[in-house]
């Protein structure tokens, strides 16, 4: 058992510097429940939930190779858990999820001998969610390493681009994606007029009053839309596409001749 450690796009193997992990946890999700009162009526109106930052934690074993290495190797812990900016943690236990964490408080590497220690970190994973390493423009080859085995996927029976007006999306995570707050890429590139994108699962439907020629690319980025990276936001409907967790049903009109549509997201984890 080991973390992998992604810092400032840097990978760092804590085994190589004789640090080992003893334990890592996650806590559930916290909720922060919303309700309302009215008066002259028993109990309370729920609002809906949504959930805090999540609390990770790890724990380590340090041997260096005498007294003096100790006191570097400690350094080189500080170093590394020294977080200005976010960093990833992957778990090897589940080495298709990761979480971007910061550290949330301090800590000492408490000495055990003169070149042994112990130490544990405090993390917040600011969204409270672990996401998948991979996004659907990976190939789903498991043995890459970047795929949790999860949603009863497999490499075999998903896709994310097609050539189709009616096409299903597979969203493999345990929660929706909705691009206001996490990341979705959709593609078009081929000849439209009025283009509509529909998910006939949520409702959800983007439409463009605006051609296309079958060299230009459409593309809805997060909560923008382009047109050969033009922006084309007065032009659509203003709406956004979701995905539910499963399978998503897609219809697309107006698109003509030879056309591609293509989706780019990762999947997220309780």
């Amino acid at each position: 058992m080991h973390l992998t450690i992604i810092k400032g796009g840097k990978t760092i193997d804590h085994r190589t510097l004789g640090i080992k992990l003893k334990q890592f946890r996650k806590a559930s999700l916290s909720p922060n429940n919303q309700f309302e009162t009215v008066e002259g009526r028993n109990g309370a109106i729920s609002m809906g939930t949504s959930y805090d930052s999540r609390k990770i934690s790890a724990s380590f074993y340090i041997v260096a190779k005498d007294h003096l290495d100790f006191q570097l190797l400690c350094d080189e812990v500080y170093w590394i858990f020294e977080t200005g900016e976010e960093m990833i943690v992957i778990d090897s236990r589940q080495p298709g999820k990761q979480w971007h964490v910061k550290v949330a408080s301090e800590f000492q590497v408490e000495p055990i001998s003169k070149n042994k220690g112990t130490f544990s970190v405090e993390f917040v994973a600011p969204f409270p969610y672990a996401e998948s390493v991979g996004t659907t423009s990976n190939p789903f080859t498991f043995d890459a390493g970047i795929w949790q085995v999860a949603g009863g996927i497999s490499g075999s029976d998903v896709q994310y681009s097609y050539k189709t007006a009616s096409f299903s999306i597979y969203n493999g995570g345990d929660i929706a994606v909705d691009p206001r707050y996490v990341s979705l890429l959709i593609t078009y590139t081929g000849a439209s007029t009025n283009l509509s994108i529909k998910n006939s699962t949520t409702g959800d439907e983007w439409k463009y009053t605006g051609t296309t020629s079958t060299s230009d690319t459409l593309r809805l980025d997060g909560i923008r839309s382009t047109k050969n990276n033009l922006s084309i936001f007065r032009d659509t409907n203003r709406k956004l596409i979701t995905l539910n967790k499963g399978t998503n049903n897609f219809s697309l009109t107006g698109a003509s001749g030879t056309f591609t549509v293509s989706f780019d997201f990762r999947f997220y984890f309780v």
